[in-house]
């Protein structure tokens, strides 16, 4: 089976980005993750709302940075390098910081809608 990557099939900013990766082409199974089964993953509604997941046969999944960093590591070219230097200290670090204030202001960025927004932010 396929790693899963995760992410909210409602927001054109995450479903660009989601296209943009598949173009490269990526190794991993790119889900919405509206109509997934959430439970078998271990996560909840609450998790996929604030965050995208990498979810791995046998792995604890993993969200944010960390999982564009592994999505990204099944991708040719440079992004098979880039992928993992994002998921590795200091630039996870860095990276959660940014994930967060990219996922915040999604509906305002290239691609966003009014559906992008983060539920209960009213930015």
């Amino acid at each position: 089976m396929r790693p899963v990557f995760l992410y909210d099939g409602d927001c054109g900013f995450c479903a660009r980005f989601v296209r943009w990766a598949n173009d490269r082409p990526v190794t991993a199974a790119t889900v919405p993750w509206q109509g997934s089964d959430l439970t078998a993953a271990g996560l909840s509604t609450r998790d996929v709302e604030a965050a995208v997941w990498w979810i791995e046969p046998g792995a604890v999944p993993v969200a944010g940075p960390v999982a564009i960093g592994r999505l990204l590591a099944t991708a040719g070219g440079c992004w098979r390098i880039v992928g993992p230097v994002l998921g590795a200290p200091p630039v996870r670090w860095l990276a959660w910081p940014v994930y967060r204030l990219i996922a915040r202001y999604r509906h305002r960025l290239p691609g966003g809608t009014p559906a992008c927004a983060l539920p209960g932010r009213g930015d």
